[in-house]
């Protein structure tokens, strides 16, 4: 997905110009780019290498944000994140190009269908049109695209998934990735950015509900064949565990990580034990939401009365997912089948290469990786 700018402006076109590229240079000489993710906390990195079958990583990494530069995934000092954008530029190894994520926070997405042989443009407009019922945003102030979801055999049309964001939002990120010195080839929603990465891309794959579990915030999306029809964000994340593990248990930092890591819902103590005690009550919050969006997802009806999109599976990803027993945990609490994320199915065969990223900080890395991978399957 590559955004489209609406509107014939000055700033409109400069727009255009970074978020949208109807004809993919091929990519034989596509630019070697980063995948570069932004949140509130810290700016990740993830550069890929072709190495024997497929690639490897060549650079890997992180930089904080101070409080208060992005807040909800929005940007409030576009030169304080130019900045680190630039600080984070010294460790790509001469790569100057980038793709990107704009956050969920602020996105308006959703799946629409469009007749068989639909253009491209006309496909723009009847999303212009669906603004109205589905968008609190004019379509001269928003920029939007789509991604065909699936083609329908019996020649009706085709399923299309359509992510919206404001103008002002996505011209700050231009905007900062301009002022570091990295041409950013596009911007896409973080949700299709990890399904680049977990998606196996199989016609038969389960519609899926993804639950990015991060330390503040746990973002959700309904992926259909990899494309996001849904997206959500709510204010529960890791920290709160984190918190309560560390206050019941006077453990520091690095220790309480460890006890989640390694122990987390199955303490060695037994269901009895207080550091079980101090994670439930986050858990269940956590598992309280996975359970609301998968059952109305689940139990969703057309008009004939008809399942639309049954959830198939539950996958997980985040650095808060590495909780010991957590898949399980809302396994049991769902009834459907739950699995933590493997980020490099589409990047490396483990008996060429293993990742200098271990399995539990891999999950911190999912919306980069899917980006890195973005010129790689152009």
């Amino acid at each position: 997905m590559k955004f489209a700018a609406s509107g014939l402006s000055s700033s409109a076109t400069a727009l255009s110009h970074n978020l949208a590229r109807w004809f993919p240079t091929p990519v034989m000489i596509y630019p070697r780019a980063a995948g570069i993710d932004i949140s509130d906390a810290s700016v990740k990195w993830l550069v890929l290498e072709p190495y024997k079958s497929r690639y490897r990583i060549e650079s890997y990494g992180e930089i904080p944000i101070e409080a208060g530069i992005v807040v909800n995934g929005t940007i409030q000092d576009v030169s304080a994140l130019a900045h680190v954008l630039a600080e984070t530029k010294k460790h790509l190894g001469g790569i100057e190009c980038a793709h990107a994520a704009l956050p969920e926070e602020a996105a308006y997405v959703f799946e629409m269908h469009v007749p068989e042989g639909t253009r491209h443009d006309q496909a723009i407009s009847r999303i212009e049109f669906e603004f109205e019922g589905r968008v609190p945003i004019a379509p001269s102030a928003a920029v939007f695209d789509f991604d065909i979801i699936q083609k329908h055999d019996d020649g009706v049309g085709e399923d299309i998934g359509v992510a919206v964001f404001s103008r002002e939002l996505a011209e700050a990120y231009v905007e900062a990735f301009e002022a570091a010195g990295i041409h950013l080839l596009s911007l896409e929603i973080e949700a299709r950015s990890i399904a680049r990465a977990i998606s196996s891309d199989a016609p038969d794959e389960p519609v899926t509900l993804l639950v990015d579990f991060g330390r503040a915030r746990t973002g959700f999306a309904v992926l259909k064949r990899g494309i996001p029809i849904f997206t959500s964000t709510v204010e529960v994340g890791g920290d709160i565990i984190t918190k309560a593990i560390a206050e019941k248990l006077s453990l520091s930092l690095d220790e309480t990580q460890i006890f989640k890591n390694e122990q987390g819902l199955l303490p060695k103590a037994g269901a009895k034990s207080p550091g079980m005690e101090a994670i439930v009550g986050a858990a269940s919050a956590l598992a309280d939401e996975v359970a609301r969006h998968y059952h109305y997802w689940d139990t969703r009806r057309n008009e004939k009365g008809e399942r639309m999109t049954p959830v198939g599976r539950i996958v997980l990803v985040g650095g808060s997912a590495n909780l010991k027993g957590l898949p399980d945990y809302i396994a049991g609490r769902v009834q459907a089948p739950t699995e933590v994320a493997d980020i490099w199915q589409h990047v490396c065969n483990f008996d060429e290469y293993i990742p200098t990223l271990n399995a539990r900080e891999s999950l911190q890395y999912a919306t980069a990786a899917g980006l890195a991978l973005r010129s790689l399957s152009l």
